[in-house]
Order: C-alpha cells, then structure tokens, then sequence
C-alpha cells in the first residue's frame, strides 16, 4: 500500500504529557492520523496527515442511518524499545465482523494492520512506558455517503487514531462496583449486540448514568428477554470464579467476542483453572456469593485488561465479593497478560506482534 504523508512541521507538534499515569482515558490524541476512503471502486487514498476535524455533510450516513464501528487497541513499549501490539490480526477479524452486520465494506487485515504499523512508527514517542500506560488505538469505519434514504452508505472512510492513556478506571486495578440494571438492555437476540457499533453504546449510556448516580462504576447488563441472564459488564466481558471453575456467559449474538475474553479462556486450562461457558442467572450469581461458592468476579477489555469486582447492587442490596478485596485470579490474568502485552513475559501463543 502506498501511503501519502502529510507531516506537522516540528515546531508545530504537541508538546508530551508530564505523567502518563495521571492521563485520562481518550482525551489526549497524537499529532497524526491515518485515514482511507472507499467508494464503488473500493478502498483507496490511504494517507497519515495531521490530526484534524472531519469535514462531512450534514446528510451523510452516519448521522443519520448509524453505519459506524470501531475498534479498541493498544501499542506497548518494551525494555528493548519494542512496539507491541496484542493480538492485532483478531482486531482485524472482529472489525470485519462488525462490517459484515452493518453492511459495510470489509478492509482486508494486511491493509488494516499497514495502517497501524506506519502511523504508530511515525507516533512513535506518544508511546508511554510505564506499566498499565499505553498507546490507545482507534480504528473507525463511517458511512459518509451525502444521502437521505434508509439503505447502505455507498462511501466510507476508514480513519485510525491514537491516544496515550494511563489506568482507564479511577480505582486503578481496585475492585470496582456494579449497578444489575433489570430495567434497561444492552442488545437482544438478532440485534448488533456482537458488532463493536457505537449504537450498541449510545444504549447503554442511560444506565451507565444512573449506575454513576448510584455510586457503581458500571453497569451489569441481563439478557433483553427475561432480564434474568448475565451478559456483559459495561464494555467487558464478565467472569465469575464459581465452585473452583471459570465461568463466563456463552457467546450467542448479543455478547461481544472479546479479544481478553478469549485469550482469558485459553490461559485458564494452562494456570491450571477449568473453564465453563454457559447461561448464569443472577440469581445464581447472588446465591453463590452468598454460599461463599462464588470467591471471584472481574470483567476483562482492552481498556482495563481485568477489572476486579468487589460488589454488585441487585435489587437495592449491595453483595460483596471476596471482602471487597481483589482476588488471587484476577490478579493472576492480569500479571500474566500485562507481562505479555509488554514483552516482560514470554509469549509461548504467538499473540504479540512486533511493529519495530
């Protein structure tokens, strides 16, 4: 691919953050971007210029008829002054996915990973290196077609940007607490509850608020049919620690196929931890808790790797988990996939990819 570039002159580029670890999450961008575009003779004009404002028509798709997706990355910098990124080719392939649902035009994976090589090459000192520090990464496909009408954009863009980031929750790797909204629903079967959409989240925020209002960082979503089911935690996949096993809701259209989640599920069997993906009703979440069977629960995403649950408000209780005390598991992902994605522990799957 023969990417134009269209550099800010160095006087001209931003000046680094003092601590990375007191950033906020996706509120600082580099002084570049990648950015494609697609019409009925497919993808073309791949370039990295400046960042800088979107210039559309007020009728273009994605304003109106929501053809969007996205996707969440992170590079790394090793001791050796590697960058890393985790497992990029399943970004690629989720992102297609996504593309596939919403009836968008698929970017194929060598293209895709190109784009985030070159730019992350030339943002190269946005980088941070302390641990739990990254460079975030957002790869985001619109419909830009000028058109009213219900039907598929007939234009895109494809655009990457990039963001240093410290911890994503104020906690740090603190359990956190959870609001089970039995009201409100995430995504039904059928729907876009598997595609990384921004509708799927634009949903979600009504709840969200009223779970910060409550004092919960986020919100335990149930299943839309019978709002008994646990399906996500926020924008992560839920785990629980149940009767010694490793126990997470069943992939099954509504539930986003998380890259964590499945590297979760392929390092339980070698730590030694048996996994069982299943239906769990929040019933028996609360039961278990109770009986002192459930000792564990934490979501896991890309944005806070692991995130450990302390309590979770059901029906205007609060149950505590494990004393409100991170537990052995959960530290144990999140040890063992941090020493990963930052080159500090061998990589025995394949999973780190080496930009440079």
């Amino acid at each position: 691919m023969n990417i134009s570039r269209e550099l800010t002159a160095k006087e001209k580029l931003k000046p680094l953050f003092d601590d990375p670890l007191k950033l906020s999450f996706g509120r600082n961008f580099t002084d570049h971007m990648f950015s494609m575009n697609y019409s009925g003779s497919g993808w073309h004009n791949p370039s990295i210029k400046p960042f800088q404002p979107l210039v559309l028509s007020p009728a273009a798709n994605v304003f109106h008829y929501s053809q969007e997706v996205f996707e969440g990355q992170k590079a790394y910098k090793s001791k050796k002054n590697e960058i890393l990124l985790f497992r990029p080719q399943e970004n690629a392939r989720r992102l297609n996915r996504s593309l596939q649902r919403l009836c968008m035009p698929e970017i194929p994976e060598e293209l895709f990973l190109e784009a985030e090589c070159e730019l992350l090459k030339l943002e190269e000192r946005w980088i941070p290196t302390q641990m739990g520090t990254s460079l975030y990464m957002r790869p985001t496909v619109i419909g830009t077609e000028a058109a009213l009408g219900v039907k598929p954009s007939n234009e895109y863009l494809f655009y990457i940007i990039l963001s240093p980031v410290g911890p994503y929750f104020k906690e740090g790797f603190n359990p956190i607490g959870l609001w089970v909204s039995d009201t409100y629903s995430r995504a039904g079967s059928g729907g876009t509850g598997e595609a990384k959409t921004g509708g799927n989240y634009a949903g979600s925020l009504l709840a969200t608020r009223e779970a910060t209002q409550k004092g919960y960082s986020q919100v335990l979503w149930l299943d839309a049919g019978e709002h008994r089911f646990v399906e996500e935690v926020g924008a992560m996949n839920i785990f629980f620690i149940l009767d010694g096993k490793l126990v997470t809701p069943a992939l099954d259209g509504t539930i986003l196929h998380g890259i964590t989640r499945k590297s979760v599920l392929e390092l339980a069997p070698e730590l030694g931890l048996a996994v069982e993906e299943r239906r769990i009703a929040i019933e028996e979440v609360i039961d278990e808790i109770h009986s002192g069977k459930l000792t564990e629960i934490f979501g896991a995403g890309t944005a806070a790797v692991i995130s450990p649950v302390g309590k979770i408000a059901f029906q205007g209780r609060d149950h505590i988990i494990n004393g409100n005390q991170t537990g052995p598991w959960a530290q144990k992902f999140f040890a063992t996939l941090t020493g990963i994605q930052y080159g500090e522990i061998e990589d025995k799957h394949g999973w780190v990819f080496k930009v440079k």
